[in-house]
């Protein structure tokens, strides 16, 4: 029987972006996985699943020939085949399975059958996972992180896209980070999440930078909440405030949360795509309604329903602008204003995009 290679080198994996051959259930990827991973499972959730029970009722013997039974032949022979033309688009490509086990060595012996051959990462998913999370918690031991605040709309994100060391959180967890901040594609699992926030934030270290660049989002942004340990360290962090005129602030929201967002739900659900985004947006404000109060929460479905109805009746946006400045000035101004009260002692610059890049290099 052939030496199988292992590696657990999980850094030069991070840093070089491996494609990964996840060959667990897709059960157990949906829960999460990392970067670069496809999901080209050894056993489907059924079969792991009758595998697990005669595992419980009769041992390991029974479990892997009832295994062995389930995966074979043109069973096998497509798994197989499914990994071969990964590995042929993917050459430095590494395979893991939960624990680099039975799964993951089972796999590369079918793999060498073929005269190929493939690493696996030892330890599997539950060793990477491990180091991820333990190098996201050493992570604050290498850089000093700075924020950038700003009222809703000010530009925030459109800022930390033009900065090489910034760590883009939004980004990372696919929302917005607003009550409005939901998208079309669900965010990632909280798992799939902070695995990708330690990629980023390894390859950051790697490359020298010892001020990381991270937008003010507290602990949560949508959903997902940022590393325990992490999310600490960032709150007594220095702050840079970015200044934008009300002006602006409805242009590039009304670009981001009406234009490009109707492009997202148009190429979803195409017809229907304006129901369903004014259902969405529906929701989003029935989520504020108590902290609107009554009377502005009216105003402020009637001004987004009469955007909507314009749209119909001419296809013209330009009454969107009306609504978001409603909400800007009435809703997300004095949350802003009463959270830069509370911080005021963190600012240490405050300036347009242009004069915070100049100030930060």
């Amino acid at each position: 029987m052939p030496e199988f290679k292992q590696s657990s080198d999980f850094l030069s994996i991070v840093l070089n972006r491996t494609p990964l051959i996840d060959v667990r259930a897709p059960i157990e990827f949906e829960k999460g996985a990392f970067p670069f991973a496809k999901n080209l499972p050894f056993m489907t959730d059924e079969e792991r699943h009758l595998v697990g029970i005669a595992y419980k009722e009769k041992g390991h013997d029974a479990a892997v020939a009832l295994g062995n039974s389930l995966v074979n032949g043109s069973v096998k022979a497509e798994r197989v085949q499914a990994w071969l033309d990964f590995m042929q688009a993917n050459p430095e490509a590494k395979l893991y399975c939960f624990r680099g086990g039975e799964r993951s060595k089972i796999s590369q012996e079918w793999i060498a059958e073929t005269e190929h051959d493939i690493v696996r990462l030892e330890g599997g998913y539950k060793a990477f996972r491990t180091y991820l999370m333990e190098e996201t918690e050493r992570s604050i031991e290498h850089f000093e992180p700075v924020i950038i605040g700003g009222r809703t709309g000010s530009g925030k994100t459109i800022l930390l896209n033009r900065l090489a060391n910034a760590v883009d959180l939004e980004g990372l967890a696919n929302h917005r980070g607003s009550s409005f901040g939901r998208k079309i594609i669900e965010q990632p699992t909280q798992i799939a999440f902070e695995n990708a926030l330690a990629y980023d934030l390894i390859q950051k270290i790697d490359q020298g930078f010892s001020k990381l660049v991270f937008e003010d989002e507290g602990k949560y942004v949508g959903r997902l909440y940022i590393p325990e340990k992490l999310a600490r360290y960032l709150s007594t962090a220095p702050l840079i405030i970015l200044e934008t005129t009300t002006e602006e602030r409805v242009e590039i929201t009304f670009d981001e949360y009406i234009v490009k967002a109707q492009e997202d739900y148009r190429a979803v659900y195409e017809e229907a795509y304006l129901t369903q985004w004014n259902e969405s947006i529906h929701a989003a404000m029935s989520r504020i309604q108590r902290r609107l109060g009554g009377d502005r929460y009216k105003v402020v479905c009637q001004l987004f329903d009469d955007a909507v109805a314009e749209q119909k009746e001419t296809a013209s946006l330009e009454k969107y602008k009306v609504w978001i400045a409603y909400l800007l000035e009435e809703y997300y101004d004095p949350m802003y204003d009463y959270q830069i009260e509370k911080n005021a002692e963190r600012i240490i610059f405050r300036g347009t995009a242009e004069e915070i890049e100049k100030y930060l290099s």
